[in-house]
């Protein structure tokens, strides 16, 4: 007997779970039923299921009773540990992350849309109304992320081979195949990317490396200490900054370029209208071939005024670019 009431009451808190929220409710009567639709064999009245319920709501599964049509009584659980602009986020990130397969983004969204009523699932995205290319190598990233997720967690180093595709597709591996011993300090999702950032040991630096070219990981038995690192002031030189000389630089863009400026320098960017179409950027960058060619890839809405070098360098590149289509 005890066995089939704590069975009920476990039916009857997944109903409420699954079939109410802020704007559906349930009547007895209507528990009644799904409760006996969903569980044939368990039997239940009013006052068994009145006392389950106050039961739950002591356990912390709040119950929220409301008064409808003609007094009758509503019953719903609306408390929920996500809210549904929580989960909209999380969705979202999985159907943009280009690694996951769209088989998998199907079974995550589906037990994602669990989290909440089936009521506030209806409104989430579907997996196929979207459409992003793949990663081919996704059950290699996966465990990747086991492996690193595991290692940072126990301070471990990892031992594995680097590389990337030629323009044969083919992947070719690094340093002839050598293994990379890596002391990892964190894995970070950028870019559409997942990246693990750690310190390379033959040379003590830090480097980041992209969890689908890394090949054949191990954890090894050898263990380390994690030396002092600052995880965002990583991440804005080496994927927002750039890698290099710091330098102070002045440039010049479109107005409507402003946007664009303010995502890769920060709301605190040093910025001032000139006239009508055009301001200009005063801040500190590192100089590196990445800034250069990201300054490039504004073409006429985009000039250098300072310093002189950076100027020259801007103007050769557009000179060579001139020339390949002499």
């Amino acid at each position: 007997m005890e066995r089939m009431n704590s069975y009920r009451m476990l039916k009857l808190r997944e109903l409420l779970f699954h079939e109410t929220d802020d704007d559906n409710e349930l009547g007895m009567q209507q528990i009644k039923d799904k409760l006996q639709y969903y569980a044939p064999e368990v039997l239940c009245d009013n006052r068994t299921i009145k006392k389950d319920l106050e039961v739950l709501d002591t356990l912390n599964f709040e119950i929220v009773e409301n008064k409808g049509k003609y007094g009758k009584k509503l019953y719903s659980h609306q408390a929920r540990l996500f809210e549904t602009y929580q989960l909209r986020l999380i969705i979202d990130a999985i159907l943009s992350a280009r690694f996951i397969t769209p088989k998998e983004k199907k079974h995550l969204i589906e037990k994602v849309k669990k989290l909440t009523s089936k009521h506030i699932a209806k409104t989430l995205p579907e997996p196929f109304l979207f459409h992003l290319s793949s990663n081919q190598d996704y059950e290699m990233v996966k465990l990747n992320i086991d492996h690193i997720h595991r290692a940072i967690a126990s301070s471990h180093v990892l031992a594995y081979q680097y590389g990337r595709f030629n323009v044969n597709k083919e992947f070719v591996f690094g340093r002839d195949g050598a293994l990379y011993f890596v002391e990892p300090y964190a894995l970070i999702w950028q870019n559409d990317y997942y990246y693990l950032i750690g310190r390379f040991q033959e040379n003590d630096e830090l480097r980041h490396y992209r969890l689908d070219r890394i090949r054949n990981i191990q954890i090894t038995d050898e263990t380390f200490t994690k030396k002092e690192f600052h995880l965002q002031e990583y991440v804005d030189q080496s994927f927002h900054m750039f890698a290099g000389e710091e330098i102070r630089i002045k440039i010049q863009f479109h107005i409507d370029l402003v946007h664009v400026v303010l995502d890769r320098f920060g709301l605190d960017a040093s910025i001032k209208q000139v006239d009508e179409a055009h301001f200009v950027l005063s801040t500190k960058a590192k100089l590196s071939e990445g800034l250069i060619n990201w300054i490039l890839t504004w073409g006429s809405q985009a000039k250098v005024l300072a310093p002189d070098h950076l100027v020259q360098t801007v103007k050769g590149k557009i000179i060579e670019m001139g020339k390949v289509y002499e």
